[in-house]
This record gives structure tokens, C-alpha cells and sequence, in this order.
């Protein structure tokens, strides 16, 4: 694809969940379909008439095996924050529809143990998982996510 091509694709809708334990940790996994390090936190597409909270417990419960129940949502970026795929990923990720994502994100504080954090789902997308204290986060982070990341960690920051 040229460059203008994926100037006029649009947008994948996506939500983003930065999930922060009582220590002000925030959770970050290792996708599974990666081979060089690929930390992030968990997010996914918005379903056809889903309010961006639902999807993001959705997404934390498939992700992660985590339920509503183990987490507050604490607060929701008002504005969305877009990324765009590096452009040979373009063709090869949701068929080639999207340029990137843009992505409403939640912040939710864990209540739950360790032990309630399951990676091993139906579908699983992680290989791996770790807290990560927020000042490592934006350095571990895939590069092409990393504006993002910093981008939510100075909505949230008084937050965690």
C-alpha cells in the first residue's frame, strides 16, 4: 500500500485499559504473536453498539481472566487517542480496513489478587505478564505505541 492509501484508511474504534494495582502498578502483558518484546496493556475493538466501558471489561475479562467485580473504574480519557500501524503491518493486521486505532481508555484500580489474573484464556493473546511501575512503562512499551502510552499516563497520572 502507498502511503496515501493508508493516509485514507480509517480508524479501528478501540478502548484501552490501564489496570493499576493498589501499589500503583499497572498491569502489562507480553503478546503472544510477537517475536521481539511486546508490552502492552490490554485493549481491543469496540462491538457494534457497546459504550467503551463495557468493552473495556469485556476486553479485561477475555485478556486476562479478570472480572468486573475485581476492579473501580476510576476514570475514562475524554478525548481519543490515535495511533498508526508502521505501514508494512498495515496490509497484514484487520485485512488491510485500518490505518491504526484510535482508543478511549479506562483507568481501573485491581482489588484483586495475583492469583485472579488468568492469561491463559480461550483466546489467548499473552505469553506473559508483569507489573510495571509507570515510570518503566513508556520504555517497554512496542515503539509505535509508545505516544500513546505516554499520552494516557499524563491523563491518568494524578490517578495512580
Amino acid at each position: 500500500m502507498t502511503p496515501d492509501q493508508i493516509a485514507a484508511l480509517p480508524y479501528r474504534p478501540c478502548v484501552g485499559v490501564m489496570l493499576v494495582n493498589e501499589q500503583g502498578k499497572v498491569f502489562t502483558a507480553q503478546r503472544i504473536d510477537s517475536d521481539v518484546p511486546a508490552w502492552q496493556m490490554p485493549q481491543g475493538g469496540i462491538d457494534a453498539g457497546e459504550a467503551p466501558r463495557d468493552a473495556a471489561l469485556r476486553e479485561l475479562w477475555e485478556e486476562t481472566g479478570v472480572t468486573a467485580d475485581k476492579v473501580v473504574i476510576e476514570a475514562e480519557t475524554d478525548e481519543w487517542v490515535p495511533y498508526d500501524l508502521p505501514a508494512d503491518l498495515v496490509p497484514r493486521i484487520w485485512g488491510g480496513k485500518y490505518r491504526g486505532q484510535e482508543q478511549k481508555w479506562v483507568l481501573m484500580r485491581f482489588h484483586g489478587t495475583d492469583a485472579d489474573i488468568d492469561i491463559a484464556t480461550e483466546h489467548p493473546e499473552f505469553s506473559a505478564w508483569r507489573w510495571m511501575g509507570p515510570e518503566t512503562l513508556v520504555d517497554n512499551i512496542v515503539p509505535f505505541k509508545r505516544a500513546v502510552y505516554a499520552r494516557v499516563l499524563t491523563l491518568f497520572g494524578d490517578r495512580l
